[in-house]
């Protein structure tokens, strides 16, 4: 392809440069050992030099580019921080031990129990920094009242890469089961 007269190879390799104080990101075509950047190769003038003299037509349009930045694709389809499973369950059980080992069973509060316990159990998970996963958090307390109980879920799932972990915790007078899965984001 060309413009103006340049050849413009359409394989280049793109550097994503973040400015230190600002939340912009520029990228910038490598020929050889000279970075230009996409206006300079193109021959387009920057959005920010379109709207120099209107401060709201600026404004407007530093909103649109936030909005349109779009990241390759890396085809990479292993994680290289892998979910390992038993730190995952030893979280999980020290925050069940710790937000119920003093509490008697309520249903009515076991619903803000359960949000915030899940809440808990997914920051400490994503604090572990496991390698482009999502987590799902469920936390299921059930009075005990001489009864059986199964739980069942089903997912979509990639036996390789996606895993999960449950962790449970039990007192005099309920039973608290968290389940935590955690599915590989490609």
């Amino acid at each position: 392809a060309s413009h103006g007269g340049q050849r413009v190879t359409p394989f280049v390799c793109i550097i994503r440069l973040a400015a230190l104080h600002s939340q912009r990101a520029k990228f910038y075509y490598v020929k050889g050992k000279k970075a230009q950047s996409y206006y300079e190769v193109s021959g387009l003038a920057s959005v920010e030099e379109e709207h120099a003299s209107d401060p709201g037509k600026a404004k407007l349009a530093s909103k649109a580019n936030k909005a349109k930045i779009r990241y390759a694709n890396t085809y990479r389809l292993e994680p290289y921080n892998r979910v390992r499973d038993y730190l995952v369950r030893n979280k999980a059980q020290e925050i069940l031990m710790s937000k119920l080992q003093q509490d008697e069973y309520d249903g009515a509060s076991s619903l803000f129990l359960c949000a915030s316990i899940s809440e808990e159990i997914l920051k400490a998970v994503k604090e572990l920094n496991f390698d482009r996963y999502k987590y799902v958090v469920s936390i299921l307390i059930v009075e005990k009242a001489n009864q059986a109980m199964k739980v069942a879920s089903r997912w979509v799932w990639d036996v390789q890469r996606d895993t999960w972990v449950s962790a449970e915790y039990e007192t005099k007078t309920f039973f608290a089961l968290a389940l935590v899965a955690a599915c590989y984001y490609e």
